[in-house]
């Protein structure tokens, strides 16, 4: 026994070993483990510095944005809170009013003592379990905010308070930046401070979207909630009830029942889930037993859902002013929303889900805020242009009919397609716009809409930086010859080609084709004719518009619009700046504090000089060009009236752009051409144009004259070379090399204006455009023979050796795909 016991008391052979201590694990292994020791405990310590220090930082971020948030009175912030359903105004120059911002969404307020105890129960529980309790915010909400920013995770911080969405959707808006959420903070903590809980949960429950009613409204408000859903007053609702409307916040879109047609949505589970949901939050808060946890899951909500049915006509106003101002006020307040978060208007511009993101929360303000929108626009100038509009519309052109297919019934319907007309009248000093006409029929804004600019375009992409550039003079000479340019031609007026040299003041005010394009031909090699146009505020030219030729004709991918070619014309009658057109001189709060003042901001485009050197040929047109029509018909002093015609191919766009030294004006006509319709004006259109614009401008000045500053001569600024140039050569006389021979050049003169330079005596080739052959025939004609070129006079020289006779008026085309321009008729 005892050995047995001896041999039991002996290690078995199964026992573990013993273990490996750290000293004698091989020194690799024990210098790995120290190295990833010490990194652990660095980067732990790195890690909570870092945290600190950024935490420390945010907070004085933090703070301040507090110190320099002004925190509105008392008496402030209850007129913003009594703001619930005030539109925003908007009104005319002069404060006279064109009415509220109207809105599809439909409130209707209700005192906190006419909201049924459950739904009071059932928004706590689910939006703000601690409301009564708290101070209006929750220390989590800033530690929430401090890590969104320094991770960049969560962008939306979601878990405020009720006081803080009352803050958020009367004050501010809904994005969610640091610093928007830091004075979110301030603000819900000064709401806190002033008012009672319950004024705060009343105010809540009458500003909260709450999706679409059976007929397919938006709803705001748990009063007209109660109304659009179940047919009863909010007082009225019972638990299940009041636990479905409690749901909707979170996601009104989601878990209404209704679509915007007011039918039934095909799937009404979400919102059933989310009804369940706020119930079991009741539940597990001790607001309800659970027996009536139960009782409520129980009901039939579907059955207690009102029928879908079907809106009143809510549509408003068509006026084009009041779509005009709204419009701008929105696109005004979204970019300073956008500001406010850190977005650039060039961020706004290349991301359309960011704008409209932007545009949706602004007009929400404009439904809500009880701002006041004040315009520029002249109520009695703009009625004044709607009667003439009214008056002269029937001469413009014939109205066609289209049938248009119906893609869901496959029925045609008829679509009338009237001339329409789009004119815009601008003081030329601060560019407000007093004045418009957007259209003859419908509800688009034709002052906005882009059309070729036929050659309406030529004194600012081709004439001002010629001149600017000291290319020409007034009387340079142009080449007006037959020419291919890589396989692009161009006629003037009918077909015709001149086959001789005019100066520019002529080619201009007579709107010949060739000579501007020969113009242009040159430009474009020595000039970056984009900035000019950019600097006029013309942005819809595309790089290849600028470098087709064509251009000098208007061709253009997209063409301009109204606004912009009078903005641009503005330039000269301004003196050679530019100030962007605008229609919206400030936005007013309700406390009375400017929200947002139009400030001029003007751009150098061209020098006075060139400013004066234009407006002296631009007059020519409409005293002995193509635009008598219009100087001939103003009931005012047309001494310093300036003008410029344009036509584009087959008459598709007509327009007229004049200015006096005050105000500038510009009109253009043609068909919308929807739904593959190809209508065209008739070859009378341009005279019929350049009456209205005459009438427009005479009903105008009517009420504004002094806004015309009709005598207002410009006077000749110091950089403008006045020369005398021979008539036929645009050149001084003088002697001149032909062929080896020299000649003395004499004869008549006239007086040719240039920008800070003086030209040389006339030099063989003087002109722009034209081949050696054009030159050597002029030099023929002029003398009468070609043998005897020292005998040449000016004084009795012929035209050109070979010439056609040239309309008295002439316009013009233009097409960026045609190779050969189509003519206008005469103006």
């Amino acid at each position: 026994m005892t050995k047995k016991h001896r041999a039991g008391n002996q290690p078995s052979s199964r026992e573990p070993l013993p273990k490996l201590s750290r000293q004698t694990w091989p020194l690799y292994l024990q210098v790995a483990l120290r190295t990833i020791k010490s990194l652990i405990y660095y980067g732990t310590g790195f890690a909570i510095i870092a945290g600190a220090f950024a935490v420390g930082l945010l907070g004085g971020y933090f703070a301040g944005i507090v110190d320099n948030t002004a925190v509105p009175t008392k008496a402030a912030m209850t007129q913003t809170l009594n703001n619930v359903d005030t539109s925003t105004r908007l009104y005319y120059a002069d404060n006279v009013e064109i009415g509220p911002v109207k809105s599809d969404l439909i409130r209707d307020t209700v005192k906190l003592s006419a909201v049924s105890p459950w739904l009071q129960k059932a928004i706590v529980s689910t939006e703000d379990e601690d409301f009564w309790t708290n101070k209006g915010v929750v220390p989590k909400a800033l530690v929430r905010a401090v890590i969104t920013e320094l991770t960049g995770l969560g962008g939306q911080t979601g878990g405020s308070t009720l006081t803080q969405q009352v803050v958020k959707l009367q004050f501010l808006n809904s994005q969610t930046t640091f610093k928007r959420k830091a004075t979110e903070i301030v603000l819900a903590l000064r709401l806190n401070k002033y008012y009672t809980k319950a004024q705060v949960l009343e105010e809540y429950l009458n500003i909260i979207t709450l999706g679409r009613n059976n007929k397919g409204q938006n709803i705001a408000g748990v009063q007209t909630a109660a109304q659009g859903l179940f047919g009863k007053n909010a007082k009225d609702l019972n638990l299940a009830e009041s636990a479905f409307i409690a749901g909707l916040p979170q996601s009104p879109s989601a878990y209404t029942p209704y679509e915007n047609t007011g039918a039934f949505k095909r799937d009404l589970t979400p919102g059933l889930n989310r009804q369940k949901t706020v119930l079991f939050r009741m539940y597990r808060a001790g607001t309800i037993t659970e027996k009536q946890y139960q009782e409520a899951r129980g009901f039939d909500l579907k059955a207690a859902f009102l029928q879908p049915g079907s809106a009143n006509d809510t549509s408003h106003s068509s006026s084009y002013v009041y779509n005009m101002v709204e419009s701008e006020a929105k696109t005004i307040l979204g970019r300073q929303l956008a500001k406010a978060d850190g977005h650039t208007a060039a961020d706004l511009a290349k991301n359309e889900d960011l704008k409209a993101t932007y545009e949706k929360e602004a007009g929400q303000q404009l439904t809500t805020r009880g701002y006041q929108v004040h315009s520029t626009i002249n109520k009695q100038v703009y009625d004044a242009m709607q009667g003439v509009v009214a008056q002269y519309k029937g001469t413009f052109g014939p109205t066609y009919t289209n049938y248009v297919k119906d893609p869901t019934t496959g029925g045609y319907s008829q679509v009338p397609q009237p001339v329409q007309n789009g004119s815009v009248l601008l003081d030329n000093q601060t560019g407000a716009i007093l004045g418009f006409v957007g259209g003859t029929a419908g509800e688009i804004n034709h002052i906005y809409t882009k059309r070729s600019p036929g050659s309406s375009i030529k004194p600012t992409v081709v004439y001002g930086p010629a001149v600017e550039n000291q290319l020409i003079g007034s009387k340079t000479m142009l080449a007006d010859f037959k020419t291919n340019f890589a396989g692009y031609s161009v006629t003037d007026y009918g077909g015709v080609i001149l086959n001789k040299f005019v100066d520019a003041t002529t080619a201009l005010k007579n709107s010949y084709n060739i000579p501007a394009v020969n113009l242009y031909n040159e430009v474009m090699k020595k000039v970056n004719v984009k900035s000019y146009m950019q600097k006029m505020g013309v942005t819809s030219l595309t790089d290849d518009d600028y470098a087709n030729l064509g251009l000098a004709l208007g061709g253009a991918k997209y063409g301009e619009t109204v606004q912009e070619a009078a903005g641009a014309f503005a330039t000269f009658a301004r003196g050679g700046t530019n100030v962007t057109p605008y229609v919206i001189d400030k936005i007013v709060d309700p406390t009375g504090k400017v929200i947002y003042q139009h400030k001029e901001q003007p751009r150098q485009v061209f020098s006075k000089a060139t400013s004066y050197i234009l407006s002296q040929m631009l007059h020519q047109t409409v005293t002995s060009g193509t635009g008598t029509t219009a100087g001939g018909n103003v009931a005012f002093n047309a001494a310093n009236l300036i003008g410029k015609t344009g036509t584009s191919n087959d008459y598709k766009d007509l327009w007229f752009i004049g200015s006096t030294p005050g105000i500038t004006m510009a009109s253009w006509m043609g068909y919308d051409n929807n739904n593959g319709a190809n209508h065209v004006m008739n070859s009378s259109g341009s005279t019929i144009n350049q009456r209205y614009w005459a009438a427009l401008a005479n009903a105008a000045y009517r009420y504004i004259p002094d806004k015309f500053k009709v005598n207002a001569a410009m006077s000749q600024p110091s950089g403008v070379r006045a020369v005398a140039v021979n008539s036929q050569t645009g050149e001084k006389n003088g002697a001149v090399t032909i062929g080896g021979t020299t000649l003395n050049l004499t004869g008549p003169t006239t007086t040719s204006l240039y920008y800070n330079f003086t030209p040389g005596v006339t030099s063989a080739q003087f002109g722009i455009g034209g081949t050696a052959q054009n030159y050597a025939d002029f030099w023929a004609g002029l003398n009468g023979s070609a043998d005897k070129p020292e005998q040449a006079d000016a004084s009795s020289s012929s035209s050109s050796a070979s010439s056609a006779s040239s309309p008295s008026s002439e316009s013009e085309v233009s097409s960026s795909e045609a190779s050969s321009e189509a003519a206008a008729p005469p103006e």
